[in-house]
């Protein structure tokens, strides 16, 4: 086996450029010059399929943004400590961690679409909870669900639109997601400041039934349908969700055979290797071949999590409340600004590149965490209450306009780099890894702020820094390349 491979990676190379080049060199570039003939086609199948699934984006959103601006409410009308609604606006993230570790194989089990209509029983049950509470125990089961629910979620939704879209606008439709996720918070903060708990609870219903009507029109991922055998599907479905007159010949074969871009004596090679793929088990994300993968999918993850969003939007009232600011001034500016950033994401993602938005937003995150930090030390010692409360405004618009973009990108670097035999279990794996570290910055920044909230927010600055320098020593450009052509530069075989 030695002596075949260095046979083979003699001149191969010089041959195929593109796909040994390591990823981490290609800033911006990467228009496929080979790319096949209306690839980046839109039917209306491929639109409603990514609406159907950004509903669910919008859902999760909505039930991000609820606890904030529901606080005062549900602590007075049921008696609440803050301790109690920490666990209930924390709780969804052990959700999470339990659906996280089962998602990646309920997605390859029973399909994409399929998870995408389970998740969501999931959540109207837990919202049906939330209404109906009269309690604090089902308060807290409702959340549970709702987490258990979005656990599932947040692994199906960008592996089904990376899976489903073509090449050059992949970044954008998937970026969609991330606005109508800023778009839900923006809704819930926006009306939590008019209308009653309950029925904003009931509001977070409407997505939920919307995406699960949805699931039964859209089609099943022809990736999917490839890796299972269903073979006589997978053209069928290329051909509606691309159009009757598109040529889908060589995206077809691609999927069919991965690195299809090699010559034929590499490819012999890869063939035998990957006839071992769908044996593959959890632990064998932990071989060599995988590692840049799982480092930057989980590192990524962990990172932008404990940059510490979730904690700072689950409780985004008390914080302007403590700054001195009007909790529904606050939280009203704050839901404005996100809509724009959001769109500004997605019509970068596909032009200057995943690695170049990941840097440049998390600076924003940094900068902006920075700043409240720096609003609460000044009110601390007492100097320009007013400055400060103004300068922790801006710092929390910057920090949460940057976020609309940082929020979404860990996940479509992961449904991008992770080959087709491993996808499932390192998806569960970079889910858990959210949901862990969510559960971390949710369940603790109540108590971290009231240690200190400039010590909680130069924590987050310096976490959200050190995305950028992770970016710029790990992180791979994956704009404009098909599926399997990352999958062949990341994955060594000859390792």
């Amino acid at each position: 086996m030695e002596s075949r491979s260095g046979l083979m990676e003699g001149s191969y190379e010089e041959e195929h450029p593109r796909t040994t080049s390591p990823l981490l060199r290609r800033e911006g570039g990467g228009e496929d010059r080979e790319a096949a003939a209306g690839s980046s086609s839109l039917t209306w199948l491929l639109v409603f399929s990514n609406f159907v699934v950004a509903s669910g984006s919008f859902a999760n959103g909505c039930a991000l943004g609820f606890s904030s601006p529901a606080q005062d409410g549900i602590m007075k009308e049921l008696g609440l400590s803050i301790a109690e609604y920490s666990v209930f606006g924390s709780i969804s993230t052990i959700g999470g961690m339990l659906g996280a570790i089962i998602s990646g194989k309920v997605a390859d089990l029973i399909g994409r679409k399929h998870t995408i209509f389970l998740m969501q029983i999931f959540c109207i049950l837990g919202w049906l909870a939330i209404i109906f509470a009269q309690g604090a125990w089902l308060l807290d089961f409702g959340r549970l669900s709702i987490g258990f629910g979005l656990g599932l979620y947040a692994f199906v939704t960008t592996i089904y639109v990376a899976e489903i879209t073509p090449k050059d606008i992949r970044g954008a439709f998937a970026s969609v997601n991330q606005v109508l996720v800023s778009g839900g918070i923006s809704l819930m903060f926006l009306l939590g400041n008019l209308i009653h708990w309950h029925i904003l609870a009931v509001i977070g219903v409407i997505p939920c039934v919307l995406q699960i009507i949805g699931s039964f029109f859209i089609p099943e991922s022809p990736r999917w349908l490839a890796k299972i055998g269903r073979e006589k599907e997978v053209e069928t479905t290329l051909r509606r969700l691309r159009g009757k007159n598109v040529d889908i010949s060589q995206e077809a074969a691609e999927i069919r055979v991965p690195l299809s871009t090699l010559t034929c004596q590499r490819k012999l090679y890869f063939m035998e290797n990957l006839q071992q793929l769908p044996e593959s088990s959890f632990l064998d994300l932990f071989q060599r071949k995988y590692a840049h993968s799982v480092i930057v999918g989980v590192g990524l993850m962990l990172l932008v999590q404990l940059g510490g969003y979730n904690g700072v939007s689950f409780y985004a009232s008390s914080i302007f409340e403590a700054a001195g600011l009007s909790s529904s001034v606050g939280t009203t500016a704050v839901g404005i600004i996100q809509i724009p950033f959001s769109l500004m994401g997605v019509l970068l993602m596909d032009k200057i590149g995943r690695r170049a938005l990941l840097k440049v937003t998390a600076a924003g995150a940094c900068l902006g965490s920075f700043l409240a930090g720096l609003a609460f030390l000044l009110q601390d010692f007492e100097l320009g209450k007013e400055f400060s409360a103004m300068l922790m405004l801006s710092g929390m618009l910057v920090y949460f306009s940057s976020y609309s973009g940082l929020g979404g990108l860990p996940w479509l670097i992961m449904s991008e780099i992770f080959p087709m035999n491993i996808k499932g279990s390192a998806g569960s794996l970079v889910t858990l890894a959210c949901w862990i570290s969510s559960w971390i910055v949710t369940y603790a920044f109540n108590f971290l702020f009231k240690w200190s909230p400039a010590g909680v927010f130069f924590i987050f600055a310096s976490i959200c820094g050190s995305i950028v320098i992770f970016s710029l020593k790990l992180v791979p450009e994956t704009k404009g390349r098909t599926l399997e052509e990352i999958q062949a530069s990341m994955v060594q075989l000859f390792a």
